[in-house]
Order: C-alpha cells, then structure tokens, then sequence
C-alpha cells in the first residue's frame, strides 16, 4: 500500500511541478485555479502518506510543504495561522524548565560524583568556545569572499523599527547567568539561570546523608520521566504548529523580499553548510560517532527549529534523542542547555557576518584588524543571549554601534531574518547535540552499543506508538 501511494504521490508532484514550469516561462497558458487544484492534489496526497506512515519526523515534514503552500496561496490565512505557532511555543515553553530541573538534579545527586559535574563543565566551556570562535571565522571569510553588503543602496525611507540596545560589560554577562528569583528565571526563560540553580541544588542535595536524599532523588527522576511522557504529548501538536509557524513566515514575506538581498542569504547558507562539513563533521569522525545514524536521530529537533525559528522548541525532543543515541541523562541535561548559551554556532557565525555585511552596504572600509576586533568582541557578548527575544538582533545592533558603522543596513536585514534564522537555529540544535556526544565521548560514558542501535531502537519506538493508537 505505502509502495503504492508513493508511486501516485511522485505521479501528482510531478504533474504540479511540469504545469507550474510551463506557464511560469510562458510556455503553456494554464490558469491559477487549474495550477492551485494540481498542487493540492499532490498536497493531499502526501498528507494521506503522513497519516500512514505515523512517522513524526515524516508528519513534520509534511507539515512544512503544506505550511509553504498555504502561505503562498492564501497569505492572508496564513497570517491568521500565528496562534497556532504561539501555542505549540508556549507548551514547550512549560516542559523546559521542570524537565531541566528534574534531570539535572538527578543526575548530580543520583550518581554523586561531583568531581564529574566540574569535569563536564570545563571540558563543555572549552569545546564551546573553539568551535564557536572557528564559526566567527568561518563568517567573517565568506562575507569578505561572496561580498554580499557591495552595490546595495541605502532606502530613501527608514521605515520600521529596531530594538533598543543596552551595552553590556563582561560583568553584567557574567552577573546574567546567577538567578536571584527562580520563578522569574523561568517566566522569563533564562535557560541558563535555571541550569546554575539546578546544578547549585543537585550539589546541596547530593551532600545530604544517603537516607534523605535519595527520597527526593526519587521524586525528581519520577518528575522526570513524567515531562518526557508530557513532551511526547506536546509533540503531537509538532506538526500542526511547524506547518502553522511555515505558512505565518511565507504569508508575511511573500517572495519579493529575496531579491534584493538573495546574495546575503546565500552566503550564510553556504558558510553554515561550510561550518557543518569543516568542523562538525570532522569533530564528529573524530569522536567516532556514526554521522548517518546521528543524522537520522536528530532530524524531528532540528526540523522543528528550522520551522519554529526557536532552539527552545527542540530542546526537550533534542535531549529525548541524545539519550536514546547512548549519552547518558546526566550528560545530556548538563551539555545540552549550558549549549543554549554558551555554543550558538549557528548565531554566531551570522553575526559576524551581518556585521561585514552592514559595513559593506554603508561603504564603509573595515580593514583585516577591525574585523579580528570585532570577533573578539562577539566572542564575548554572543555569550549572553539566553532568554533575550531576538537575540542576534540585539547583538549585531551592539557591534553595529561599537563600531560606529550605520543602522540601516541592520534594518534590511530584518525583511529576511525569519529565513536567515530558520538556518541558524538549526545549526545551533545540530551543534549542541553534537556536543552532547562529544562530551560522553571525552567523559567514556558514550554507549557505543546504543548509539549504533539507534536506528532500531526509533523503529521500535515507531511501531510501539502505532499500537498504542
């Protein structure tokens, strides 16, 4: 049956896609009702194999070829289709901080080796920073090499606004990371003060006498796996918020806003495709993990993040992945949101690009030394980004005016963000998954029998939800 429809589903997308050829060059007249009816057949088609399959990654998938063709074909729903997204946001928004909590304090106090703690913590400051600061570099050689800022005119109406901009010292990044209210920590979505609360509580309560401690270790790892049964229900949801989340982006932008700076969007496409086979892949041979099998086991997180445009939104799905893949829970609640601050390297390879990129547009001459100034300080301030709405945004603004290079060209930017952060935002899940592998490698807690497993273990997973249905 599944061979079947696949054979119809080729059939339908091929016959869309030769009718949508031949009058997009004028070489056959077909009307837009006729082109609109062609594209949804094939829609429908792949909606039913969806249904069939029962395959997450698949449904999201799915999810996102829909999303785009209703943002093209009915803009104005599309934009209507926002709640949808902001929902699917916000109960992930729940599950984050009870989830790192519970598994963070359980893998410190259940296993009470705190010289482990402070092992992980070193070695994951390390490895964030190199691959971070090779990501700068990566960013700022194809903004000089591809030049995407030269010839663009400045807009003779500077319309739209920008975010305010507070200059931050490395002291109050510093003074960022330590909660003074948990509960504001979590309404506020500082993934970064929940961690050092957590890790500070998991040492407290792994100093306890055995006796008292291990009653509430037990609380905390049944919460646990409650908030991994609760993401599982969430994640149904995935598929009607990533489509949601699409159609929103492709309604509000339409396609015009590409030409004009196509070329800026290529080059960070083709320098985070770049970082991924120069250093990801290469760190990943080294740690000896299967790249095929880690691809694999990271498609459902990552594609939520490129949908959703929000790293928060894979990160329960990512750490559920990790575990399956063979790290274990202590290192994937630790690695994984510390990450989420510290390891942007989709972020920040960006940000050293879009500054080239605006002092490009503004003609501004901005020699070899200015520039390794620059990455210097991007170092430093892109480290303080947890829980910040539009983050980057907010960063670039900062080198922007640090550097006395003009604001319009930031303002540009804007009209393409959304696409630009699907991508970035996928390398920084990629990037912190990786480093969770890598970490359990360099701790030798990495279960090499799991991870080459992993593939059978999802098919497993797959058929149990299906009887479960």
């Amino acid at each position: 049956m599944k061979k079947n429809l696949t054979l119809i589903n080729w059939g339908l997308i091929t016959l869309a896609a030769v009718a949508t050829f031949l009058n997009e060059y004028n070489l056959i007249a077909i009307p837009d009702s006729v082109l609109i009816i062609l594209r949804w057949l094939a829609l429908s088609g792949l909606l039913v194999y969806a249904f069939v399959k029962q395959n997450l990654t698949t449904s999201i998938l799915v999810a996102m070829v829909v999303g785009t063709e209703i943002g093209y074909d009915f803009p104005e729903v599309a934009q209507n289709l926002r709640f949808l997204r902001q929902i699917f946001l916000k109960m992930i928004k729940t599950i984050i901080a009870p989830l790192l909590f519970a598994t963070l304090v359980a893998g410190i106090a259940g296993h009470s080796d705190l010289k482990q703690v402070g092992r992980m913590g070193w070695k994951s400051l390390l490895y964030f920073e190199v691959v971070t600061t090779i990501a700068l570099f990566i960013g700022l050689f194809f903004a000089n090499w591809f030049q995407p800022g030269a010839g663009i005119l400045a807009p003779t109406d500077f319309s739209g606004e920008l975010p305010k901009v507070e200059q931050q010292g490395w002291q109050e990044i510093i003074l960022h990371a330590f909660p003074e209210n948990l509960a504001k920590s979590i309404y506020n979505g500082d993934v970064l003060q929940v961690v050092v609360f957590s890790v500070i509580f998991g040492v407290a309560l792994a100093l306890l006498p055995e006796s008292k401690k291990q009653k509430f270790v037990g609380g905390v790892e049944l919460l646990a796996e409650v908030m991994f049964k609760f993401t599982k229900i969430i994640m149904l949801f995935a598929p009607i918020g990533v489509g949601a989340a699409i159609a929103e982006t492709v309604g509000h932008m339409g396609i015009d806003v590409l030409r004009n700076l196509a070329m800026l969007l290529v080059t960070l496409y083709c320098a985070l495709i770049a970082f991924m086979l120069l250093v990801l892949v290469p760190v990943a041979l080294f740690a000896r993990i299967p790249i095929i099998k880690f691809a694999k086991m990271i498609a459902e997180p990552v594609s939520i993040a490129f949908a959703t445009t929000s790293s928060e939104s894979a990160l329960p799905k990512a750490m559920e992945k990790m575990e399956k893949f063979g790290v274990p829970r202590q290192i994937v609640s630790f690695v994984m949101p510390t990450g989420y601050s510290f390891n942007l390297d989709g972020s920040t390879l960006y940000l050293a690009l879009a500054t080239i990129f605006v002092a490009q547009a503004a003609g501004v001459d901005f020699p070899i030394g200015q520039q390794i100034a620059m990455v210097f300080l991007l170092m430093l301030t892109s480290k303080g980004v947890a829980g910040i709405p539009r983050a980057t945004l907010v960063i670039l603004l900062g080198a922007v005016a640090n550097f006395g290079l003009p604001e319009w060209p930031v303002l540009l930017i804007m009209g393409i963000d959304e696409l630009m952060d699907m991508a970035r935002t996928s390398v920084n899940v990629i990037g912190n998954c990786l480093a969770t592998a890598v970490i359990g490698r360099w701790e030798g807690e990495l279960d090499d029998t799991k991870m080459h497993a992993s593939d059978q273990i999802e098919e497993v997973d797959v058929m149990e939800e299906i009887a479960e249905h």
